[in-house]
Order: structure tokens, then C-alpha cells, then sequence
């Protein structure tokens, strides 16, 4: 990598870092939410995407991120209830335009919709920031598909290229993260891939994939890794993929989410 590479190139994060339910006992999120904010402090990604994250775990990554301004709202009610599909910028790198939430539903700009066969309300929240080296715009949108039906992640998927299209006119560069609840294989990840906006960050990487190759793990290092659904797809008319890692942090045999945080360094294309 030049050393101009090294200068304009920028790291995009995304982590399901696990609600917080007093289910998860000795994983409760008020005993390993330390582990989560060094871990982020320590790769300091340029751009973060988390799922799960309840307002009290927002406010607990806000306090502890102090380098990065954010954006969510919760799936619930549009405001601070339920899950946060959230996103973070550091200050030093972007500056916020423009910011928004739809949800992945027939009727996406009702607050708490369901869409199709889902279980549950889904949403994606994006930003639209202004990259302060170079001067450019680029749009952030981070999700979390529904666990249980497999017609809603398929149209869900449809549903954000279509807005994505939207909101960038297929002009400005593009970032879609997430938990998306689906494998390589499934009729989701092909439809993200079918129209050739966006693909898939691991396949463009130019220094081998670095990790499992799964990102599922539940908190049991001796469990071992499941499937790959956490994903980081990006536009490849405007961005080069230098580095992909699925990072493997743990301690005491525990890892610090029920999900591998996803890792990726990427440049402009020009």
C-alpha cells in the first residue's frame, strides 16, 4: 500500500453487538460492554454500523466513543424504542449532511412496520456524510434483517438497492452494512448482488480474506464459528477493497457479542 493509499484509505466496521437481556447471565451487556467499546477504540474504524443496540447500550457506546458522532432511532416507534440499526462517524474523518431511517415493510416510512413474513419491525438507518480529506460525498447505510422469514430478507434486500438508488442516484459512492440473517447461498445476498451496484467487499479484497470464514459464533469461543451473515457490501465503480477480517478478540474463552465484528479497509477508486 502507498503511502497516499495509507492516507485517503478508511476502515468500515459493522457488529451485532448483542442486546442487552439479563438471558445472556454472565454475558449481560453491563459486563462485557467494555470489552465491546475497546475493541472498537483499538481498530477505530473511520465508519461503524452496529444491530441489537437497545438506547441504553446507544448511550453507553456514545459515552464511550467520544471520537465519533452517531445516528439511530429505535425499530419500535422511529424514536428510542426497540432496536437501533445504528451508525457512527468519526469527526476527525466525515462530516454529517444528511441522515434518515426507512423500515424494510410495504410501508417503510411508518414507524414500527412490519414487512411481509418478518416477526419483527426492521429498519435500515443511513447518513449521508462529506469525507473531510477528499472532499467527497458518500452515503452509510447500516441494517439488520428479519431471523425468521426468508420472503422478508428477500424483499428487504430489494427494497434498499431501490432506496439506496434513491437517495445516491447511483452517483455517489455507497456503503451497505449489516446483520442480514442470511447465508452466500440465499435468495438475499443474490438479490443485493443481481444488479451489480453493490457486492460484496470479501469477494474484491486485494490481500487475502483475514479470519473464519463465518461471523455467527454465540458467546462460546469452544462453540466455534457458524454461518457467514454479517456483511459489508460496497459500491465497486467508486471504492477498491484493500483488507477484509472477520476479527476474532476474546477473553477467557469468551467473545465479547454472539456475532464476529466484520472489518474492512477501503480507498477510492480515483
Amino acid at each position: 500500500m502507498s503511502s497516499e493509499q495509507g492516507n485517503l484509505s478508511f476502515s468500515v466496521m459493522t457488529y451485532n453487538i448483542r442486546m442487552d437481556t439479563a438471558d445472556d447471565g454472565k454475558n449481560q451487556w453491563h459486563l462485557r460492554k467494555d470489552r465491546v467499546i475497546n475493541l472498537i477504540r483499538h481498530y477505530a474504524p473511520a465508519l461503524l454500523g452496529v444491530q441489537e443496540a437497545l438506547s441504553q447500550q446507544m448511550t453507553d457506546l456514545q459515552t464511550g466513543l467520544t471520537d465519533y458522532g452517531s445516528y439511530g432511532v429505535g425499530r419500535n416507534d422511529g424514536r428510542d424504542s426497540g432496536e437501533f440499526s445504528a451508525v457512527f462517524y468519526r469527526h476527525d474523518r466525515f462530516e454529517l449532511m444528511d441522515k434518515g431511517t426507512f423500515w424494510l415493510s410495504e410501508t417503510p416510512d411508518t414507524p414500527g412496520s412490519k414487512g411481509w413474513d418478518a416477526a419483527l419491525p426492521r429498519i435500515c438507518s443511513w447518513i449521508k456524510l462529506r469525507d473531510r480529506l477528499t472532499n467527497k460525498e458518500i452515503c452509510y447505510f447500516n441494517t439488520h434483517f428479519d431471523h425468521r422469514g426468508s420472503v422478508a430478507r428477500r424483499e428487504s434486500a430489494r427494497f434498499i438497492l431501490t432506496r439506496i438508488q434513491q437517495i445516491t442516484g447511483s452517483t455517489i459512492p455507497a456503503i451497505l452494512t449489516g446483520d442480514f440473517n442470511a447465508g452466500p447461498e440465499s435468495d438475499a445476498y443474490r438479490t443485493i448482488l443481481s444488479n451489480n451496484i453493490l457486492q460484496d467487499a470479501k469477494l474484491l479484497t486485494e490481500l487475502s480474506h483475514c479470519g473464519p470464514q463465518g461471523t455467527w459464533c454465540t458467546f462460546h469461543v469452544t462453540s466455534g464459528i457458524g454461518d457467514r451473515i454479517d456483511y459489508i457490501f460496497i459500491t465497486p465503480a467508486h471504492f477498491k477493497v484493500l483488507n477484509h477480517t472477520h476479527l476474532i478478540e476474546s477473553e477467557n474463552q469468551c467473545y465479547p457479542s454472539d456475532h464476529l465484528p466484520v472489518l474492512a479497509e477501503l480507498i477510492y477508486n480515483d
